[in-house]
Protein backbone atom coordinates (compact mmCIF):
# COMPACT_ATOMS: atom_id res chain seq x y z
CA UNK A 1 0.00 0.00 0.00
CA UNK A 2 2.82 2.45 0.60
CA UNK A 3 4.02 2.02 -2.51
CA UNK A 4 1.49 2.39 -4.01
CA UNK A 5 0.60 5.80 -2.05
CA UNK A 6 4.21 6.91 -3.20
CA UNK A 7 3.72 5.79 -6.77
CA UNK A 8 0.57 8.43 -6.80
CA UNK A 9 2.62 10.92 -4.83
CA UNK A 10 4.97 10.97 -8.24
CA UNK A 11 2.27 10.88 -9.95
CA UNK A 12 1.11 14.44 -8.72
CA UNK A 13 4.61 16.01 -8.46
CA UNK A 14 4.93 15.26 -12.24
CA UNK A 15 2.01 16.86 -12.45
CA UNK A 16 3.09 20.00 -12.02
CA UNK A 17 1.91 20.06 -8.14
CA UNK A 18 4.82 22.57 -5.63
CA UNK A 19 5.99 21.32 -3.00
CA UNK A 20 3.43 23.08 -1.04
CA UNK A 21 0.41 21.88 -2.72
CA UNK A 22 1.79 17.75 -2.25
CA UNK A 23 2.68 18.96 1.38
CA UNK A 24 -1.27 19.97 1.89
CA UNK A 25 -2.85 16.50 -0.02
CA UNK A 26 -0.13 14.57 2.43
CA UNK A 27 -2.84 13.10 4.62
CA UNK A 28 -3.69 11.55 1.64
CA UNK A 29 -1.06 10.53 -0.49
CA UNK A 30 1.36 9.64 2.26
CA UNK A 31 -0.76 8.73 5.42
CA UNK A 32 -3.27 6.57 3.14
CA UNK A 33 -6.44 8.67 4.66
CA UNK A 34 -9.60 7.90 2.60
CA UNK A 35 -12.56 10.10 3.43
CA UNK A 36 -15.34 7.61 5.25
CA UNK A 37 -17.57 10.93 5.32
CA UNK A 38 -21.23 12.66 6.18
CA UNK A 39 -22.07 15.88 6.32
CA UNK A 40 -23.16 16.72 9.86
CA UNK A 41 -24.23 20.33 10.19
CA UNK A 42 -26.30 21.97 13.16
CA UNK A 43 -27.67 19.12 14.09
CA UNK A 44 -26.20 18.43 17.50
CA UNK A 45 -23.87 16.34 19.44
CA UNK A 46 -25.73 13.29 19.47
CA UNK A 47 -25.26 12.26 16.37
CA UNK A 48 -21.04 12.02 16.49
CA UNK A 49 -20.98 9.23 18.34
CA UNK A 50 -23.35 6.89 15.96
CA UNK A 51 -21.57 8.39 13.37
CA UNK A 52 -18.19 7.45 14.59
CA UNK A 53 -19.45 3.56 15.99
CA UNK A 54 -20.77 3.42 12.25
CA UNK A 55 -16.59 3.66 10.86
CA UNK A 56 -16.82 7.05 10.03
CA UNK A 57 -13.83 9.20 10.02
CA UNK A 58 -14.54 12.46 8.63
CA UNK A 59 -17.40 14.79 8.58
CA UNK A 60 -18.12 17.89 6.37
CA UNK A 61 -20.38 21.20 8.06
CA UNK A 62 -21.81 23.82 5.35
CA UNK A 63 -20.79 26.64 7.84
CA UNK A 64 -18.62 27.70 10.42
CA UNK A 65 -20.65 29.32 13.06
CA UNK A 66 -21.03 25.94 15.27
CA UNK A 67 -17.17 24.90 14.97
CA UNK A 68 -16.44 25.09 18.10
CA UNK A 69 -18.94 22.18 19.47
CA UNK A 70 -18.32 20.49 16.28
CA UNK A 71 -14.21 20.76 16.45
CA UNK A 72 -14.89 19.36 20.64
CA UNK A 73 -16.87 16.79 18.90
CA UNK A 74 -14.09 15.47 16.75
CA UNK A 75 -11.87 15.62 19.31
CA UNK A 76 -13.74 13.36 21.45
CA UNK A 77 -14.06 10.56 18.64
CA UNK A 78 -10.98 11.42 16.90
CA UNK A 79 -12.68 12.09 13.96
CA UNK A 80 -11.27 14.49 10.74
CA UNK A 81 -13.63 18.02 10.03
CA UNK A 82 -14.11 19.33 6.63
CA UNK A 83 -14.81 22.93 7.42
CA UNK A 84 -17.43 24.89 5.74
CA UNK A 85 -16.69 28.70 4.55
CA UNK A 86 -20.13 30.05 4.09
CA UNK A 87 -19.43 32.23 -0.20
CA UNK A 88 -22.20 34.34 -0.89
CA UNK A 89 -23.84 32.45 -3.89
CA UNK A 90 -25.36 34.23 -6.94
CA UNK A 91 -28.51 31.92 -6.34
CA UNK A 92 -29.46 33.52 -3.64
CA UNK A 93 -28.67 37.04 -4.74
CA UNK A 94 -25.02 37.44 -3.75
CA UNK A 95 -23.77 40.72 -6.50
CA UNK A 96 -20.25 39.69 -6.85
CA UNK A 97 -20.30 42.97 -9.23
CA UNK A 98 -20.09 44.60 -5.59
CA UNK A 99 -16.96 45.44 -5.44
CA UNK A 100 -17.51 46.57 -1.29
CA UNK A 101 -19.69 43.44 -0.94
CA UNK A 102 -16.81 40.83 -1.92
CA UNK A 103 -14.32 42.79 0.08
CA UNK A 104 -16.52 42.46 3.16
CA UNK A 105 -17.31 38.56 2.38
CA UNK A 106 -13.19 38.20 1.96
CA UNK A 107 -12.24 40.27 5.30
CA UNK A 108 -15.10 38.52 7.49
CA UNK A 109 -13.73 34.99 6.00
CA UNK A 110 -10.07 35.63 6.63
CA UNK A 111 -11.05 36.11 10.56
CA UNK A 112 -12.18 32.67 10.04
CA UNK A 113 -9.79 30.99 8.53
CA UNK A 114 -7.46 32.72 11.14
CA UNK A 115 -9.47 31.45 13.48
CA UNK A 116 -9.50 27.64 13.44
CA UNK A 117 -6.07 27.12 11.11
CA UNK A 118 -4.45 25.62 14.17
CA UNK A 119 -7.37 22.99 14.94
CA UNK A 120 -5.80 19.68 15.29
CA UNK A 121 -8.71 17.59 13.68
CA UNK A 122 -9.16 20.11 10.94
CA UNK A 123 -8.48 17.96 7.73
CA UNK A 124 -9.36 20.90 5.13
CA UNK A 125 -11.01 24.15 4.11
CA UNK A 126 -14.53 23.45 2.03
CA UNK A 127 -14.63 27.34 0.52
CA UNK A 128 -18.37 27.78 -0.76
CA UNK A 129 -21.41 25.14 -1.70
CA UNK A 130 -22.38 25.15 -5.19
CA UNK A 131 -21.25 28.42 -6.38
CA UNK A 132 -22.29 27.19 -9.70
CA UNK A 133 -25.52 26.78 -9.20
CA UNK A 134 -27.63 29.12 -10.94
CA UNK A 135 -31.16 28.34 -12.75
CA UNK A 136 -31.54 30.09 -16.63
CA UNK A 137 -34.94 31.72 -17.66
CA UNK A 138 -35.98 28.39 -18.68
CA UNK A 139 -35.49 26.59 -15.53
CA UNK A 140 -32.24 25.16 -16.70
CA UNK A 141 -28.50 25.19 -15.30
CA UNK A 142 -26.84 28.66 -16.17
CA UNK A 143 -23.48 29.86 -15.59
CA UNK A 144 -22.27 32.46 -13.02
CA UNK A 145 -20.71 35.56 -13.21
CA UNK A 146 -16.72 34.59 -13.44
CA UNK A 147 -16.12 37.19 -10.49
CA UNK A 148 -17.69 34.74 -8.69
CA UNK A 149 -14.23 32.11 -9.40
CA UNK A 150 -11.94 35.33 -9.08
CA UNK A 151 -13.28 36.12 -5.30
CA UNK A 152 -12.76 32.31 -4.78
CA UNK A 153 -9.13 32.34 -5.97
CA UNK A 154 -8.45 35.42 -3.81
CA UNK A 155 -9.88 33.13 -0.45
CA UNK A 156 -7.80 30.25 -1.56
CA UNK A 157 -4.60 32.09 -1.56
CA UNK A 158 -4.87 33.74 1.84
CA UNK A 159 -5.60 30.05 3.33
CA UNK A 160 -2.37 29.08 1.37
CA UNK A 161 -0.61 32.44 2.49
CA UNK A 162 -1.43 31.63 6.27
CA UNK A 163 -2.33 27.64 6.51
CA UNK A 164 0.56 25.43 4.87
CA UNK A 165 -0.46 22.16 5.72
CA UNK A 166 -4.44 22.35 5.37
CA UNK A 167 -5.83 21.53 1.73
CA UNK A 168 -8.91 24.14 -0.05
CA UNK A 169 -11.04 22.70 -2.13
CA UNK A 170 -14.71 24.29 -3.25
CA UNK A 171 -18.08 21.81 -3.77
CA UNK A 172 -19.94 22.00 -7.35
CA UNK A 173 -23.84 21.64 -8.34
CA UNK A 174 -22.95 18.10 -10.15
CA UNK A 175 -19.99 17.15 -12.64
CA UNK A 176 -20.49 19.54 -15.75
CA UNK A 177 -17.04 20.03 -17.69
CA UNK A 178 -18.15 23.60 -18.51
CA UNK A 179 -18.19 24.56 -15.09
CA UNK A 180 -15.07 22.84 -13.96
CA UNK A 181 -13.18 24.11 -16.85
CA UNK A 182 -13.88 27.95 -15.61
CA UNK A 183 -13.13 27.40 -12.51
CA UNK A 184 -9.84 25.52 -13.13
CA UNK A 185 -8.94 28.30 -15.23
CA UNK A 186 -10.31 31.49 -12.79
CA UNK A 187 -9.17 29.12 -9.45
CA UNK A 188 -6.59 27.54 -10.15
CA UNK A 189 -5.08 27.43 -6.28
CA UNK A 190 -7.50 24.84 -5.56
CA UNK A 191 -5.63 21.85 -4.00
CA UNK A 192 -9.07 19.16 -5.09
CA UNK A 193 -12.18 19.50 -6.42
CA UNK A 194 -15.67 18.73 -4.98
CA UNK A 195 -18.57 16.80 -6.55
CA UNK A 196 -22.29 16.66 -5.23
CA UNK A 197 -24.19 13.68 -7.30
CA UNK A 198 -26.95 11.75 -6.00
CA UNK A 199 -28.37 9.58 -9.17
CA UNK A 200 -24.68 10.53 -10.96
CA UNK A 201 -22.77 7.82 -8.33
CA UNK A 202 -24.02 5.27 -10.11
CA UNK A 203 -21.50 6.46 -13.22
CA UNK A 204 -18.95 8.44 -11.40
CA UNK A 205 -15.84 6.88 -12.66
CA UNK A 206 -17.06 7.55 -16.31
CA UNK A 207 -17.97 10.99 -16.23
CA UNK A 208 -14.98 11.83 -14.25
CA UNK A 209 -12.78 10.21 -17.06
CA UNK A 210 -14.23 13.06 -19.50
CA UNK A 211 -12.96 15.76 -17.59
CA UNK A 212 -9.42 14.92 -17.65
CA UNK A 213 -8.98 15.65 -14.90
CA UNK A 214 -5.52 17.38 -13.19
CA UNK A 215 -6.14 17.27 -9.44
CA UNK A 216 -7.93 14.93 -6.83
CA UNK A 217 -11.56 14.84 -6.36
CA UNK A 218 -13.46 14.05 -3.47
CA UNK A 219 -17.68 13.50 -3.53
CA UNK A 220 -18.83 16.18 -0.78
CA UNK A 221 -22.51 15.30 -0.59
CA UNK A 222 -23.99 11.97 -2.16
CA UNK A 223 -27.10 9.74 -1.00
CA UNK A 224 -30.78 9.20 -2.35
CA UNK A 225 -31.86 10.19 -5.24
CA UNK A 226 -32.24 13.76 -5.26
CA UNK A 227 -35.65 15.74 -5.77
CA UNK A 228 -35.29 16.76 -9.38
CA UNK A 229 -34.45 13.03 -10.34
CA UNK A 230 -37.80 11.47 -9.24
CA UNK A 231 -41.07 11.21 -10.68
CA UNK A 232 -43.77 14.18 -10.09
CA UNK A 233 -47.29 14.21 -9.68
CA UNK A 234 -49.48 16.51 -12.47
CA UNK A 235 -49.23 19.15 -9.79
CA UNK A 236 -45.42 19.19 -9.50
CA UNK A 237 -45.04 17.80 -6.12
CA UNK A 238 -42.09 15.49 -5.99
CA UNK A 239 -42.41 11.45 -5.43
CA UNK A 240 -39.89 10.75 -2.78
CA UNK A 241 -38.50 6.82 -2.28
CA UNK A 242 -39.27 4.31 0.64
CA UNK A 243 -36.81 3.80 3.30
CA UNK A 244 -36.01 0.12 1.28
CA UNK A 245 -35.83 1.73 -2.03
CA UNK A 246 -33.04 4.40 -0.50
CA UNK A 247 -31.06 1.50 1.15
CA UNK A 248 -31.11 -0.49 -2.39
CA UNK A 249 -30.12 2.40 -4.16
CA UNK A 250 -27.26 3.41 -2.31
CA UNK A 251 -26.04 0.16 -2.37
CA UNK A 252 -25.86 -0.15 -5.97
CA UNK A 253 -24.25 3.33 -6.01
CA UNK A 254 -21.87 3.05 -3.55
CA UNK A 255 -20.49 -0.45 -5.46
CA UNK A 256 -20.28 1.91 -8.51
CA UNK A 257 -18.96 4.77 -7.49
CA UNK A 258 -16.46 4.23 -4.55
CA UNK A 259 -15.84 0.51 -4.47
CA UNK A 260 -15.23 -0.14 -7.64
CA UNK A 261 -13.54 3.31 -8.15
CA UNK A 262 -10.13 3.02 -9.04
CA UNK A 263 -9.51 6.32 -10.13
CA UNK A 264 -6.00 7.48 -8.16
CA UNK A 265 -7.12 10.84 -8.03
CA UNK A 266 -10.17 9.65 -6.16
CA UNK A 267 -9.86 10.95 -2.39
CA UNK A 268 -13.27 9.37 -0.63
CA UNK A 269 -16.75 11.47 0.13
CA UNK A 270 -19.57 12.67 2.48
CA UNK A 271 -23.19 10.89 2.76
CA UNK A 272 -26.02 13.29 2.92
CA UNK A 273 -27.41 14.15 5.16
CA UNK A 274 -25.68 12.56 9.17
CA UNK A 275 -28.64 14.01 10.69
CA UNK A 276 -32.43 15.62 9.38
CA UNK A 277 -33.35 18.40 7.33
CA UNK A 278 -36.44 19.54 5.82
CA UNK A 279 -36.28 19.80 1.96
CA UNK A 280 -39.30 19.05 0.01
CA UNK A 281 -40.53 16.99 2.82
CA UNK A 282 -38.91 16.27 6.83
CA UNK A 283 -37.53 12.71 5.68
CA UNK A 284 -36.17 12.80 2.09
CA UNK A 285 -32.25 13.43 3.00
CA UNK A 286 -31.82 13.06 6.32
CA UNK A 287 -31.13 9.89 7.71
CA UNK A 288 -32.52 10.37 11.20
CA UNK A 289 -35.50 11.76 12.78
CA UNK A 290 -35.63 14.53 15.17
CA UNK A 291 -36.17 11.98 18.06
CA UNK A 292 -33.32 10.15 17.40
CA UNK A 293 -34.33 6.95 15.64
CA UNK A 294 -32.11 6.38 11.61
CA UNK A 295 -33.04 4.54 8.69
CA UNK A 296 -31.92 1.98 6.87
CA UNK A 297 -29.09 4.30 4.81
CA UNK A 298 -27.31 4.06 8.31
CA UNK A 299 -26.93 0.23 7.99
CA UNK A 300 -25.62 0.70 4.40
CA UNK A 301 -22.66 2.97 5.47
CA UNK A 302 -21.97 1.08 8.37
CA UNK A 303 -21.46 -2.13 6.44
CA UNK A 304 -19.47 -0.37 3.58
CA UNK A 305 -17.26 2.02 6.07
CA UNK A 306 -16.67 -0.44 8.59
CA UNK A 307 -16.96 -4.23 6.81
CA UNK A 308 -19.37 -5.24 9.78
CA UNK A 309 -22.90 -5.99 9.74
CA UNK A 310 -24.74 -3.79 11.70
CA UNK A 311 -25.82 -5.60 15.90
CA UNK A 312 -29.78 -4.50 14.48
CA UNK A 313 -31.09 -3.59 11.23
CA UNK A 314 -34.11 -0.72 10.17
CA UNK A 315 -37.12 -2.15 9.38
CA UNK A 316 -38.16 -1.65 5.73
CA UNK A 317 -40.54 0.17 4.08
CA UNK A 318 -41.00 -1.33 0.60
CA UNK A 319 -44.45 0.45 -1.14
CA UNK A 320 -47.16 3.15 -0.10
CA UNK A 321 -50.82 2.94 -1.17
CA UNK A 322 -53.75 5.26 -1.09
CA UNK A 323 -57.26 3.58 -2.00
CA UNK A 324 -54.96 1.19 -3.62
CA UNK A 325 -52.85 3.67 -5.79
CA UNK A 326 -49.29 4.42 -6.09
CA UNK A 327 -47.94 8.22 -6.06
CA UNK A 328 -47.68 7.86 -9.64
CA UNK A 329 -51.17 6.99 -10.27
CA UNK A 330 -51.69 11.45 -9.36
CA UNK A 331 -54.38 10.73 -6.91
CA UNK A 332 -57.13 13.20 -6.96
CA UNK A 333 -59.65 12.09 -4.53
CA UNK A 334 -62.94 13.87 -5.54
CA UNK A 335 -65.63 11.57 -4.10
CA UNK A 336 -64.58 9.67 -0.73
CA UNK A 337 -65.41 10.64 2.73
CA UNK A 338 -62.79 8.41 4.11
CA UNK A 339 -59.11 6.93 2.74
CA UNK A 340 -57.35 3.44 3.59
CA UNK A 341 -53.50 3.90 3.25
CA UNK A 342 -51.22 0.58 3.24
CA UNK A 343 -47.32 -0.18 3.70
CA UNK A 344 -45.36 -3.12 2.84
CA UNK A 345 -42.73 -3.33 5.66
CA UNK A 346 -40.42 -5.96 6.55
CA UNK A 347 -38.13 -6.59 9.32
CA UNK A 348 -34.44 -8.51 9.06
CA UNK A 349 -34.07 -8.77 12.73
CA UNK A 350 -38.15 -9.77 12.94
CA UNK A 351 -38.40 -7.27 15.79
CA UNK A 352 -41.84 -6.38 16.89
CA UNK A 353 -42.79 -3.23 15.37
CA UNK A 354 -44.05 -0.08 15.89
CA UNK A 355 -46.56 2.08 13.54
CA UNK A 356 -47.43 6.09 13.45
CA UNK A 357 -49.09 7.84 10.78
CA UNK A 358 -48.79 11.72 10.21
CA UNK A 359 -50.54 13.92 7.82
CA UNK A 360 -48.84 17.25 6.42
CA UNK A 361 -49.06 19.79 3.83
CA UNK A 362 -47.09 20.45 1.27
CA UNK A 363 -44.37 22.76 1.37
CA UNK A 364 -45.56 26.25 0.19
CA UNK A 365 -41.91 27.84 -0.91
CA UNK A 366 -39.26 25.32 -2.01
CA UNK A 367 -35.86 26.19 -1.25
CA UNK A 368 -33.12 25.89 -4.05
CA UNK A 369 -29.44 24.84 -3.34
CA UNK A 370 -30.36 23.55 0.05
CA UNK A 371 -31.67 26.69 1.57
CA UNK A 372 -33.58 26.92 4.44
CA UNK A 373 -37.26 25.39 4.43
CA UNK A 374 -39.90 25.39 6.40
CA UNK A 375 -41.70 22.34 7.73
CA UNK A 376 -45.30 22.17 6.24
CA UNK A 377 -48.22 22.41 8.82
CA UNK A 378 -49.19 19.19 10.07
CA UNK A 379 -52.81 18.37 10.38
CA UNK A 380 -54.91 16.45 12.36
CA UNK A 381 -55.61 12.72 11.45
CA UNK A 382 -58.49 11.27 12.54
CA UNK A 383 -58.02 7.45 12.33
CA UNK A 384 -61.04 5.17 12.10
CA UNK A 385 -59.55 2.06 11.62
CA UNK A 386 -55.76 1.00 12.39
CA UNK A 387 -54.39 -2.40 11.68
CA UNK A 388 -50.46 -1.25 12.07
CA UNK A 389 -49.32 -1.14 8.05
CA UNK A 390 -53.04 -0.09 7.35
CA UNK A 391 -55.16 3.09 8.25
CA UNK A 392 -58.96 4.55 7.38
CA UNK A 393 -58.74 7.46 7.54
CA UNK A 394 -61.43 10.22 7.43
CA UNK A 395 -59.99 12.80 4.64
CA UNK A 396 -59.45 16.85 5.64
CA UNK A 397 -62.26 18.75 5.85
CA UNK A 398 -60.44 21.16 3.07
CA UNK A 399 -59.91 20.45 -0.45
CA UNK A 400 -55.99 21.00 -0.85
CA UNK A 401 -52.24 19.42 -1.48
CA UNK A 402 -51.53 16.59 1.03
CA UNK A 403 -48.86 14.04 1.95
CA UNK A 404 -49.37 11.16 4.45
CA UNK A 405 -46.03 9.85 6.01
CA UNK A 406 -45.93 6.39 7.50
CA UNK A 407 -43.22 5.62 10.03
CA UNK A 408 -42.29 2.10 11.23
CA UNK A 409 -40.27 1.61 14.68
CA UNK A 410 -38.50 -1.16 15.89
CA UNK A 411 -37.81 -0.39 19.39
CA UNK A 412 -34.19 -0.91 18.92
CA UNK A 413 -33.52 2.90 17.67
CA UNK A 414 -34.06 2.22 13.90
CA UNK A 415 -36.97 3.29 11.63
CA UNK A 416 -38.37 2.91 8.43
CA UNK A 417 -40.69 5.19 6.51
CA UNK A 418 -42.74 6.11 3.61
CA UNK A 419 -44.66 8.53 1.99
CA UNK A 420 -47.49 9.79 -0.44
CA UNK A 421 -48.45 12.99 -1.74
CA UNK A 422 -52.79 13.32 -2.60
CA UNK A 423 -55.22 15.94 -3.29
CA UNK A 424 -58.34 16.87 -1.99
CA UNK A 425 -61.04 18.38 -4.56
CA UNK A 426 -64.01 17.66 -2.68
CA UNK A 427 -65.54 20.68 -4.97
CA UNK A 428 -68.38 18.90 -7.10
CA UNK A 429 -70.13 17.27 -3.86
CA UNK A 430 -69.84 20.26 -1.64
Amino acid sequence: MKKIFFFLWMILSIKGFSQQQNKRLDIFYNDGFFIKGAGIDNNGPQYFKAFADAGGNAFRTWRSSNANSEFDSARKYQLKVALGIEVGQELHGFDYNDTKAVKQQFNLIKAKIDKYKDEPQLLCWVVGNELNLLFDENGGLGNVNPKVYDALEEIVRYIHQVDSIHPVTTTFAGIIPTHVKVVSERCPSLDFYSFQIYGGLQTLPQDIEKLSLNKPYIISEYGPLGHWERPSTSWNREIEETSKEKSEGLTQRIQSGFIENTNPLFLGGFAFLWGQKQERTPTWYGMFLPTGECDARVDVLTEYWSGKVPNNYAPLVSTITLNDKSATDNIIIKEAETCTANIDVTDPDNDPLLYKWELLGEVKEKSEGGAYEAKPKVYPLEILADNGSSITFKLPDNNGEYRLFAYVFDGNGKVGTANIPFMVDLSKIK
